[in-house]
């Protein structure tokens, strides 16, 4: 089902691993293939000799080339996400747009459909890339494809989409913006799928059948889970705790940290220090397998005899340090929490939600990051986890009037739900630590009745339309209720 277990582990094996607190999530760039296509008719008498659009020389081709270059440069230089944008290919002929060099190492192409056949389109859809078209209306001379694109292309000819792989969401008509979104998508859906995840006491599913799961999870998106035994984590931990760096280092750290702006300790020091020592743990545990992201299975109970804490903190740690880090080993929506924050760039909170009512909804869990806008640490109170009243976590005071995404994802994997919301508190409930109460203006009835799955994935801003472009791709639909 995708898994592989890492052997032979040892604390000299993973010495040499790399540890960092500094933030960022690390993501390849996109790469983008601008095409521009167009042709150069030639007059003749009493006939029809030219399609509409405003590219009908070379001199006017020469001309969008550099109009072309100009705004990715700005679109690029705006851009939130990694991206590299190769060269402006013009092409007139399939025979060169097949003998364009950079088309294989492209992850995107963007069509500047000016004019010309479909042909051309075909070729570069069988490639099995990801497409958008971009034509102009007023943002300088009109495209042909303006025009034709739905019904001679989407549509070819028929009433319904016929061209696989591309709809609707794939056209974009003079704005940039609406280019910019779309690539962050993109970008965020390729760190994503085929990527790594360490699961410590291997994977779980929440209630769901693991099989079933870990299967629809190699379908969509296609991850290489690798699993550590709770007995290789205890030698870890046991032979970590002789190393003397380590200890200083994590007494040091530790102490650095309850220092720090807005923080209150309110459970054992000692508590924190061993968060600290199962950080580090982890972090050269990630770097050994190739990951940047991991998860805790049995982290309610398990972990705690092997640690002498929680790992309550020490996720919180890691999502702040640009990990992505995951308690309950939960497949069903660990995927999602992955994309959204490969989309946005900034860390996720995995939590349980409650009931929906007067458009409220509480959403709490011990594991929340502080570095939730991707920059600034939020101010937390340093508690013992709420059931077992041990250990150490983080109750995170996050940004009263702050706008989130929320997303929901099902059990299936057929359809997530996204809703739009914004904190209007942050109380003391007798419930996991970190919690937020969400306001939301859609009827809380809609909500109740489109709650599939158990928990949620919440983020700083508005990625609704990036998660619904990005899951298309990979067959999930996704329901808006903004």
């Amino acid at each position: 089902m995708g898994t592989v277990a890492l052997s032979g582990l040892s604390w000299s094996s993973i010495m040499s691993g790399q540890t960092t607190d500094e933030f960022t999530i690390q993501r390849q760039p996109l790469i983008v293939k601008p095409v521009f296509m167009y042709d150069v008719p030639s007059q003749r008498k009493q006939t029809s000799w030219r399609h509409w659009g405003g590219i009908q020389t070379e001199e006017d081709a020469a001309n969008e080339i550099v109009r072309i270059r100009g705004e990715l440069n700005t679109l690029g230089s705006k851009a939130d996400f990694p991206v590299n944008i190769l060269p402006v290919s013009g092409v007139r002929t399939s025979q060169e747009l097949l003998n364009t060099r950079d088309l294989d190492s492209a992850d995107l192409f963007l069509i500047y459909a000016a004019g010309g056949g479909s042909d051309k389109f075909d070729i570069l859809n069988d490639m099995g890339k990801n497409i958008i078209f971009f034509c102009r209306h007023k943002s300088g001379p009109v495209y042909l494809w303006y025009e034709i694109i739905s019904p001679r292309y989407l549509r070819k000819h028929t009433d319904v989409l016929t061209v696989k792989g591309i709809d609707e969401d794939d056209v974009v008509i003079d704005s940039q913006d609406e280019l910019l979104w779309r690539m962050r998508a993109l970008c965020g859906l390729k760190n994503t799928v085929n990527s790594g995840i360490l699961a410590i006491g291997g994977p779980g599913a929440w209630s769901q059948p693991l099989d079933v799961i870990l299967k629809l999870v190699q379908d969509r998106y296609k991850f290489n889970i690798q699993t550590v035994t709770y007995d290789d984590l205890g030698r870890l931990i046991t032979e970590a705790r002789r190393d003397k760096s380590v200890i200083t280092s994590a007494k040091n750290r530790s102490e650095k940290y309850l220092a720090g702006t807005g923080i209150k300790l309110e459970t054992q020091r000692e508590y924190v220090e061993n968060c600290f020592v199962l950080e580090d743990v982890f972090k050269r545990l990630m770097d050994k397998s190739g990951c940047r992201a991991i998860t805790v299975n049995n982290c309610m109970g398990t972990i705690m005899p092997l640690a002498e804490t929680t790992a309550c903190l020490t996720l919180s740690l890691l999502n702040d340090a640009g990990y992505l880090a995951f308690c309950e080993s939960d497949f069903v929506v660990i995927p999602s929490g992955i994309l959204m924050a490969n989309i946005s760039g900034k860390p996720v909170f995995l939590n349980d939600p409650t009931y929906p009512h007067d458009q409220l909804i509480t959403l709490a869990h011990c594991t929340a990051p502080r570095r939730m806008n991707g920059k600034s640490l939020e101010p937390a109170r340093i508690m013992t986890h709420f059931e077992s009243d041990y250990g150490a976590a983080p109750k995170v005071e996050m940004h009263v009037g702050q706008s989130v995404t929320n997303i929901m994802p099902d059990f299936a994997f057929k359809l997530y739900t996204g809703l739009p919301g914004k904190i209007v508190d942050n109380p003391m409930l007798d419930i996991c630590r970190s919690q937020i109460d969400i306001g939301f203006e859609c009827e809380s009835r809609i909500v109740a009745e489109k709650m599939h799955g158990f928990h949620w994935i919440t983020v700083y801003g508005d990625y609704l339309r990036e998660m619904d472009y990005a899951l298309k791709k990979i067959g999930i639909k996704f329901e808006n209720l903004g």
